[in-house]
């Protein structure tokens, strides 16, 4: 039970005491730095359940506290904020309990809830871009949050193999490849596709520029293009079965997977499960027949079946068009329908999708409902919005997207040039700078973005990100290389690891400031999950590293002459390197033992 569960119970004995009267909730606030205390309880909302003054009200509720709680040791009140002071043998006794474990002491609840978490799901005609690169370490932080938070979680990702986009690439390799391959092109599978889809584009606007020129309106124009026609015609064979095509298409899909491969590698992503639109774009037809039947769906005059959701404020919305043919909301009720068959354990999804899309996911979560699937109270679409470049916005067709491993190769070059001026690396390899780049690279590109809230768009700076002070991933980085190089020197000091640390010290501020800040982060990690947001772990440990630096200037550590001031703080030392990596870890990040 933590302090404020503690406080919390006190609270409402003391208000049933004095006031004889039942106390629903206790309502509290981190207290303001200008003012003596801990934790503070707002009185103002206790003012619907008991009349008087708030100050008088907090002054008497103090008193109680302080003579029937041990962990109180005193109290102000300013207006209607009770403000408590928590005593150090409190806290010093929680540090005693959690310092030699890595949960903290936290044990999460577990229960049977399994949650599938999808992310990534690209399209096999390009290489991953900066877009992706949100998209996936969103995903995958919000996966590790909701298993630290104690649940049971499937990462998936649905690739999208096949339609005319896929076939645009293949039909201008077939056009234009010459028999490249990328063992002898010697690029990534994905970006050499990538670039055949760029080719179709050019030559197919080359066409629509010449029809135009030859009298031809330009909407037909764009529609009877030749290697459009074309590109139509490949879909249809692919659909029908066509040997020669599924077996073009076979090849050149099993050179972008192994990029995308690479890609996820490096990016420090994984999954536990794939799924593949080409074995899923049939799936929901027989669902929709099951709705019609039930009058979830109803059909119009040409066949097409649909259903009607203008009361729930949304519209009309096609599940089946007039021939038949599924559309991508019908793959989506089949695809998830089809998860829970494969996974009967899971409760819930996460789908992981930009804010272009929340419309689609609010009419996919209302039919799912609508057809009565339970689980379809527990899905939730992590919305997030764009990343922009200084340079603009990206266009996959026109060949100007930033290309993912471009961008990580950059982070790491920009964390190369940064810390060789800062100049911290004179004992290390080569080999050992070259990893340091890119675990700082890739710490600022994942931090950078993940501190933001998912919802809001992101103006990317990749100078920025890599900066050694502020809210950064380097800046972090560096206070736990620093903890590192102090931990290695305290190896020296007798018992320093096996010593209790004696509760009767009195503490200082710093010190009390740091280990409110510990005991925060299982808080945090429940509140994170809750929300789907990887920015409050980020945020946290911001706030933990502050809290370290200014902690670390304003006391002597190693050079403390007090044995047990000083194997204090040498252990606290020690468990704060240990929350910055497990919260690091909860987002993708890595961090180094020397910078």
């Amino acid at each position: 039970m933590n302090i404020q569960e503690v406080l919390s119970a006190k609270v409402k004995e003391a208000i049933f005491t004095i006031f004889n009267v039942e106390l629903p909730t206790v309502e509290f606030q981190p207290t303001r730095k200008d003012f003596e205390g801990d934790v503070t309880v707002v009185v103002f909302p206790m003012l619907r359940f008991v009349k008087g003054n708030p100050e008088l009200i907090g002054k008497q509720v103090g008193e109680f506290l302080q003579e029937n709680v041990e962990e109180v040791s005193g109290f102000n009140v300013v207006k209607g904020f009770l403000n408590i002071v928590i005593s150090d043998t409190y806290y010093l006794g929680f540090f005693n309990k959690i310092k030699g474990e890595r949960d903290f002491g936290y044990e999460p609840e577990t229960g049977n809830e399994a949650v599938m978490v999808e992310y990534s799901s690209p399209n096999t005609n390009k290489p991953l871009h900066l877009g992706h690169i949100r998209n996936n370490l969103l995903g995958y932080s919000v996966a590790e949050i909701l298993k630290a938070s104690g649940k049971k979680v499937y990462k998936t990702q649905i690739i999208n193999d096949r339609g005319i986009h896929i076939c645009k690439s293949m039909l201008a390799w077939q056009r234009f490849g010459n028999g490249e391959t990328p063992a002898s092109s010697g690029l990534k599978g994905d970006k050499l596709v990538g670039n055949y889809y760029v080719a179709f584009d050019k030559a197919y606007k080359a066409e629509v520029a010449e029809m135009i020129a030859g009298g031809v309106e330009k909407e037909v124009a764009e529609k009877e293009a030749p290697l459009l026609k074309e590109a139509q015609e490949m879909l249809r064979k692919w659909e029908a079965g066509d040997d020669e095509v599924v077996t073009l298409w076979k090849r050149m899909n099993g050179w972008v997977y192994k990029g995308f491969e690479e890609t996820y590698k490096n990016l420090g992503v994984d999954f536990d499960q794939l799924y593949f639109e080409s074995d899923t774009y049939l799936l929901g037809k027989d669902v929709v027949a099951d709705g019609l039947e039930k009058g979830v769906f109803y059909k119009k005059e040409d066949g097409s079946v649909w259903i009607d959701l203008t009361e729930e404020g949304l519209d009309e919305k096609i599940v089946l068009r007039s021939d038949g043919t599924a559309v991508y909301m019908t793959q989506d009720i089949g695809t998830a329908i089809q998860r829970v068959k494969d996974y009967p354990d899971v409760t819930g999804m996460v789908y992981t999708v930009g804010n272009e899309q929340d419309y689609h996911f609010k009419v996919l979560f209302l039919i799912l409902k609508k057809l009565g699937f339970s689980w379809a109270e527990r899905l939730h679409h992590l919305s997030y919005g764009m990343v922009d470049l200084p340079s603009g916005k990206m266009k996959s067709r026109e060949g100007t997207v930033v290309d993912a491993d471009d961008l990580m190769d950059d982070m790491s070059q920009t964390a190369a040039t940064i810390s060789e001026e800062l100049g911290k690396l004179e004992e290390y390899t080569d080999a050992e700078k070259q990893e340091l780049y890119q675990m700082i690279g890739l710490g600022a590109l994942k931090y950078y973005i993940l501190k933001v809230d998912p919802k809001k768009r992101i103006l990317f700076n990749p100078e920025e990100s890599v900066d050694f002070q502020g809210n950064t991933g380097p800046f972090i980085q560096y206070t736990y290389a620093r903890i590192q190089s102090i931990l290695r020197k305290a190896n020296e000091i007798d018992n320093v690891w096996s010593s209790t640390v004696d509760i009767s010290i009195p503490l200082h501020l710093k010190e009390k400031e740091l280990l409110k800040q510990i005991q925060l982060f299982p808080e945090t990690i429940q509140l994170a999950a809750e929300n789907y947001s990887p920015a409050l772990i980020a945020n946290y440990t911001y706030d933990l590293v502050k809290e370290f630096n200014s902690f670390y200037q304003q006391v002597s550590i190693l050079g403390e002459s007090d044995d047990q001031k000083k194997i204090l703080r040498v252990q606290l030392s020690k468990k704060v390197g240990e929350v910055i990596q497990s919260a690091f870890l909860l987002l993708g990040i890595q961090v180094p033992e020397r910078m």
